[in-house]
């Protein structure tokens, strides 16, 4: 959430970062005037109640004087009636106000080129370079079929479309990349949770997918209460320190996770519609920080740098793209999104975005430190892919394929595989 102060006091510098995003500056005088709105009603409010608190101690004299307050006690029921309707004009204002403010995004930092789309997108860097095949190569969904490790159709049949199972050796290389994940991130010293699937309405409020997102999401009713399966652990890690002042000797405070990501794919009718690329359930290493404001853009480049060594592992061409402020998340104020070569597609496509949120979510959820002055200020926090997982599959599947079908393993996943150093055809 934003700060509304920072708003106030800067309005067309608001208008004009969230002007990148999207928002008509008609939303952000809607919001000022509410918020002139509620201000007056506080000042009013407030003379009421000194008024009131005046005239009673007027009454209590007069009381024990003995002498008649009927007048006093009359006018200060009316102004106990003006002061109720007043706290409600607050809280239909107040309301109106959150309303608003929990729709907007983040804003951009100044670092992010502008642009209303992708097509702003600009590359950082790139790594490795495309092999060329001496054969028309396969797609991943191909290859997993004709080894029989990837069995999209009865996926399909027990579940729906965009399922699918993992076999044998698929399995184990599922298996493999994300315990290589953990141990990676584990020795550049993030701690290792293994988190709940299963959040409520305020921990998805805090990230920000509620109330935005609801359409992307899985809801169950347990116990009457609505619980989201997570569309990432990114959820339930940074609302780990929801509601809570985080010692500030921690900071930066650094997480991993393992865990399923559950997403409807609201509005990706059409797109991806074979293979591992858009799933509705599929797993993922997540990396989440909590830092000092300034220290988070430094910690972003750390975390990029992280997820980049995963990719350089396992012998993965890949770039870093900057995206544009339309393009980016609505929790993020700067996004690299790193893609990942991909032969049959002749396309890099996105397998890690890796975000500073600024303090948008902990604003949001409530997760605070104390700064060198002692007093409480909003940490940021950050979160990338570290990887996900069946997007690091298709591309191994892809880029380590042979002309016979078979597809080599790349040299760090071996111990994982158990020795295996080739997947081939039974």
């Amino acid at each position: 959430m934003l700060d509304i102060k920072k708003i106030r006091n800067n309005v067309e510098w608001a208008k004009e970062k969230l002007g990148a995003r999207g928002i008509k500056p008609e939303e952000i005088d809607e919001l000022i005037q509410l918020d002139e709105d509620r201000r007056q009603l506080l000042v009013k409010n407030e003379q009421l109640k000194n008024q009131r608190n005046e005239v009673s101690e007027q009454i209590a004299v007069a009381k024990r004087n003995k002498e008649n307050a009927d007048d006093a006690i009359a006018a200060m029921r009316n102004v106990g009636q003006e002061i109720k309707a007043l706290d409600e004009q607050q809280a239909t204002i107040e309301e109106k106000q959150k309303y608003i403010l929990l729709r907007l995004p983040n804003f951009p930092d100044d670092s992010v080129p502008v642009g209303p789309d992708e097509s702003y997108n600009e590359e950082l860097r790139k790594w490795g370079t495309p092999r060329t095949f001496d054969f028309e190569p396969k797609s991943h969904w191909e290859i997993g079929e004709n080894l029989d490790i990837l069995d999209f159709e009865r996926g399909a049949k027990v579940s729906g479309s965009r399922f699918l199972y993992y076999k044998g050796a698929g399995a184990r290389l599922e298996r493999a990349v994300y315990n290589f994940f953990l141990d990676q991130h584990l020795l550049e010293g993030y701690e290792e949770i293994l988190p709940p699937y299963l959040v409520n309405n305020d921990s998805m409020t805090g990230t920000g997918q509620f109330p935005k997102f609801t359409e992307d999401v899985y809801t169950v009713e347990v116990e009457e209460k609505p619980l989201t399966l997570i569309p990432t652990a990114e959820v339930p890690l940074v609302n780990y320190y929801r509601d809570e002042i985080i010692q500030t000797e921690k900071l930066p405070v650094s997480f991993t996770a393992l865990s399923p990501a559950f997403r409807s794919e609201a509005g990706s009718a059409g797109r991806d519609t074979r293979g591992l690329i858009r799933l509705h359930q599929f797993n993922k290493v997540e990396m989440v920080k909590f830092t000092k404001p300034e220290d988070s853009f430094a910690e972003l480049e750390k975390l990029t740098n992280d997820a980049e060594d995963l990719l350089k592992k396992l012998n993965l061409p890949y770039h870093v793209i900057t995206l544009a402020s339309g393009d980016a998340s609505f929790t993020s104020a700067k996004t690299y999104d790193l893609e990942v070569w991909i032969p049959a597609q002749n396309m890099y496509r996105e397998i890690s975005s890796c975000s500073n949120c600024t303090d948008f979510q902990a604003r949001r959820s409530q997760i605070r430190f104390r700064n060198d002055e002692g007093k409480l200020e909003y940490v940021h926090t950050l979160n990338g892919s570290g990887l996900a997982v069946g997007r690091t599959v298709a591309a191994i599947l892809e880029n380590h394929q042979n002309a016979d079908g078979s597809v080599d393993i790349p040299e760090l996943l071996v111990p994982y595989m158990q020795g295996l150093t080739k997947i081939t055809k039974n």
